[in-house]
């Protein structure tokens, strides 16, 4: 199993110190703060023995207390897209606020990206725990939630696991950009990228699931073989791909499967992606713009990362349900 280390990365006003998880094992080294849960860094060894650091981030608590893009964070209560930020349980009507669009996104104004969570070490990696109060965010019921990252050789675990005391949505995932060629790199385009999906989800124009699950043979959205993202892109309606790829149906058995895999071939970095949710959220980083800056000063640009967040499909709580969750990557 991985070491473990810990260290101080900083101290939020009135709410807390954050501190920074460090899991390393002979390839791979992954740090996570407990601000969000959020993955600041994970360095690998590319096929000549340099090693790169594939996540964008920041390089100080500064810039994750912003973090607009939701770098690295675990996103909660319901992380993507709910229409109009409406939905009904249990016959009681709920309005979340609306922070993208039309929509609520990723668990609200201050969702479990923006809250330190307490933290404890344990064997090869960490576990986050999180009380969310009945009625945070105007969701119903108080959440016990917990995350934990364990880390053995080149596998990166993540374990999702949510309590509530009232029946109330729960989608939980990580949302790292990553880039194998290294963090700042300029784009993905020559990634090459497979996702085990015969079906996604074509959506609206303000980005919400039509109802319509749309077979992707046929369609740029056909990634069961691996295809360079660069050229995939041009082929694909909109500004990219921002979309969920159907594994299974909601309420089917989890049973964890790899759903996606993508290459660098330059460096000879493989990421793979496995999964128990029922779908994969494909992102290329449409929204960046290059206007801020991230790690060393890099400038994080459209394009310039992917992400992989395995999960529900979006917008279940009014259009299906499924809230159990586990994923693991790996690297090599």
């Amino acid at each position: 199993m991985a070491l473990v280390l810990m260290e101080e990365f900083g101290e939020v006003p009135g709410e807390g110190r954050v501190q920074k998880w460090i899991l390393k094992s002979s390839n791979i080294t992954v740090e996570i703060i407990t601000l969000g849960c959020i993955i600041t860094a994970i360095k690998c060894k590319g096929k000549n023995g340099e090693v790169n650091d594939i996540v964008l981030g920041y390089d100080d608590l500064e810039g994750y207390l912003a973090n607009p893009k939701y770098f690295g964070a675990v996103i909660g209560r319901v992380a993507n897209r709910i229409a109009k930020g409406r939905f009904v349980v249990d016959g009681k009507d709920y309005q979340l606020a609306i922070n993208n669009g039309p929509n609520s996104l990723h668990g609200g104004l201050r969702g479990f990206s923006k809250v330190i969570w307490g933290s404890e070490g344990v064997e090869g990696g960490v576990r986050l725990t999180l009380t969310s109060p009945d009625g945070d965010q105007n969701y119903p019921g108080e959440v016990q939630a917990s995350v934990t990252y364990t880390l053995e050789g080149d596998t990166l675990s993540i374990q999702y696991q949510a309590r509530s005391t009232r029946t109330t949505p729960i989608n939980l995932t990580n949302h790292s950009y990553f880039n194998l060629a290294g963090q700042g790199s300029a784009d993905i385009y020559d990634h090459e990228v497979s996702i085990n999906a015969p079906t996604y989800l074509p959506v609206d124009d303000v980005m919400i699931p039509t109802g319509e699950v749309r077979p992707v043979e046929h369609t740029p959205f056909d990634l069961r073989r691996p295809v360079l993202i660069g050229p995939r892109l041009k082929e694909v309606p909109g500004p990219g791909f921002d979309h969920n790829f159907c594994l299974s149906s909601p309420g089917d058995a989890w049973t964890e499967r790899m759903c996606a895999r993508v290459f660098h071939p330059a460096s000879g970095c493989v990421m793979e992606v496995s999964t128990t949710q029922p779908g994969v959220q494909f992102y290329t980083a449409n929204f960046l713009d290059g206007s801020f800056k991230g790690k060393g000063g890099a400038s994080y640009p459209k394009h310039s990362a992917f992400c992989l967040e395995t999960q529900n499909w979006p917008d279940a709580v009014n259009q299906g349900n499924n809230l159990k969750h586990k994923a693991k990557s790996h690297w090599s």
